[in-house]
């Protein structure tokens, strides 16, 4: 008798389960966001390596970047996670929210025809109670008019007669209405019992089945809830290990080897700066005041040539001076310069292995086809075989001589450690001569000559190029390549110009010339061919 109460149940089982559906569907989309979010995050930090000049590889950011790439693919086990609740919980439910509308919706109506079969049923033995009720009361009335009829004197035969037919009538309608209200009662009772007893506890059983078969699939969604979430836990888990692997590679002793790699110049530390006494004039006497002049003189002579030769060094450690980048990279300090003549090499080494490759692959498909003609022309192969072998010779004249340039450098340096101690020792005189580019040598026999000759202005060069006498030529060179000479102190040349040679290479890759008309400069050692005087100083 609780249809109408199953009828609301299983209608609010439905509504329940639709919105369980809800929430999944906005667990996955919470779940999408998240993944998308966090592969937004990793591509904005990820590093952009739009150029060869990569920055230096230090432990830390190579532990942030494997940190980015395990939380790239930990956005992917979310990823996955939503499209597993997706296919297996919020696409079965509303699967089978559908079929459950259909049958649920089947089974109400069969429960309500029954409901309204049994109504009937009521109402056609109502219509025979009262029919019999009815007809029972007419054949009282008819009873009691025959009786009246009868007893009364007065009253005609054929009244009384007429009466008593009246009565027979009625009273076997009566009969037949007890008859049909006896027959629609039997009916009705029995269908009544039918469907109490058969039909509406078989709809209710299949309505219990229903919802019953709801409650386990709730049960199996809920699973896969949660299945979905625990079948990426130990890929979640191997991508959190790998982010506390990256953390502990971070090496800190690494790092400043790497910081102190790329900005090592290879210069030395510049010297001490000489005291300059200014108090001699105090003490001096009226009897030696043109010696003591003299020696202020004198003084004052070797401490601004110390001084400008100490200051010329000071740009090593703090501006670059400006000027156009070389390709035997000698703007650059020593170390930097050994570090890019070596990637250069081994840039080179790399194109060189190339270009045999493809050497000898040609030369093997040329074999092929002067054995098998069919299948191509070895003349046609030619002109790329003529091309390979010239950039492989073009490659070999490149690394010779960057690794020419490399051997100087290397040698120089080496020349420097050998020549710190006798430097130490006469810092206080002078700390050397500069050269154009910053490189400076810390000879002591440089020192054995006497100070410039001083003209109306003077330079940092100035002080060392300009002497009493001309230096003697020890030999000649000619140039290989041009020099542009911009820098202050160096000597321009075109390939090919013969120069007097006036000093040697001292180990910090350039050399000391002069042209016929007198002018004298620097000029970098690995642009010359030199050809010293056997019987000369410097020889």
């Amino acid at each position: 008798d609780q249809f109408d109460s199953l009828d609301k149940h299983t209608q609010w089982g439905i509504d329940f389960l639709e919105r369980y559906a809800k929430f999944v569907k906005e667990r996955i989309e919470i779940e999408q966001n998240y993944a998308k979010q966090l592969r937004n995050l990793v591509k904005k930090y990820c590093p952009k390596r739009s150029s060869k000049d990569e920055e230096p590889r230090f432990t830390s950011c190579v532990a942030f970047f494997n940190i980015l790439n395990e939380l790239n693919d930990y956005a992917g086990q979310r990823e996955v996670v939503a499209e597993e609740m997706a296919h297996r919980v919020y696409g079965e439910l509303m699967r089978y929210a559908h079929d459950l509308k259909t049958e649920r919706k089947m089974h109400l109506q069969e429960g309500r025809k029954a409901q309204q079969y049994l109504d009937m049923c009521w109402k056609q033995m109502d219509n025979s109670k009262k029919k019999f009720e009815r007809e029972c009361r007419e054949a009282e009335k008819a009873q009691q008019s025959y009786e009246r009829l009868d007893n009364d004197t007065n009253a005609t035969k054929a009244d009384v007669e007429k009466a008593k037919q009246q009565l027979n009538l009625r009273t076997h309608m009566a009969d037949e209405n007890k008859n049909e209200y006896a027959a629609q009662l039997q009916n009705f009772n029995g269908e009544q019992h039918k469907h109490f007893y058969v039909v509406i506890p078989q709809i209710y059983k299949q309505l219990q089945e229903m919802d019953e078969r709801r409650t386990i699939k709730l049960s199996e969604c809920y699973r896969g809830f949660a299945d979905s979430e625990r079948k990426v836990i130990p890929i979640i888990s191997k991508c959190l290990e790998g982010m506390i692997l990256a953390a502990k590679s971070v090496d800190e002793r690494r790092d400043s080897q790497m910081v102190v790699d790329s900005f090592k110049s290879g210069f030395e530390p510049p010297g001490d700066f000489p005291f300059e006494d200014y108090s001699q004039h105090i003490y001096r006497t009226i009897s030696d005041g043109t010696i003591s002049a003299s020696k202020q003189e004198s003084g004052k002579m070797d401490a601004k040539t110390t001084v400008g030769k100490a200051k010329g060094k000071l740009w090593l450690f703090g501006k670059k001076p400006k000027g156009p980048a070389l390709e035997d990279f000698s703007h650059l300090p020593p170390e930097q310069r050994r570090k890019k003549l070596q990637q250069r090499i081994d840039e080179l080494n790399r194109e060189l292995q190339k270009e045999s490759d493809q050497k000898d692959a040609l030369n093997k498909m040329k074999d092929v086809y002067e054995k098998n003609p069919q299948m191509g022309d070895p003349g046609s192969l030619q002109p790329k075989l003529a091309e390979t072998m010239n950039n492989i010779d073009r490659l070999r004249m490149e690394i010779h001589k960057n690794e020419a340039w490399l051997s100087e450098v290397e040698g120089k340096t080496g020349g420097r450690g050998d020549r710190r101690h006798s430097s130490d020792i006469n810092h206080l005189v002078t700390q050397g001569r500069e050269s154009p580019e910053g490189s400076y040598t810390d000879d002591a026999n440089q020192e054995v000559r006497g100070p410039p000759q001083q003209h109306g202005h003077h330079s940092e060069f100035d002080d060392e190029f300009e002497d009493d006498d001309p230096l003697p030529a020890i030999g000649h060179c000619k140039a290989i390549y041009p020099f542009d000479g911009h820098n202050e102190g160096t000597l321009a040349m075109k390939e090919g110009e013969v120069l007097y040679i006036i000093e040697e290479d001292k180990g910090d890759g350039w050399t000391r010339a002069r042209r016929q008309n007198g002018e004298e400069g620097y000029v970098p050692t690995s642009y010359i061919d030199v050809t010293l005087e056997k019987n000369s100083k410097g020889s």
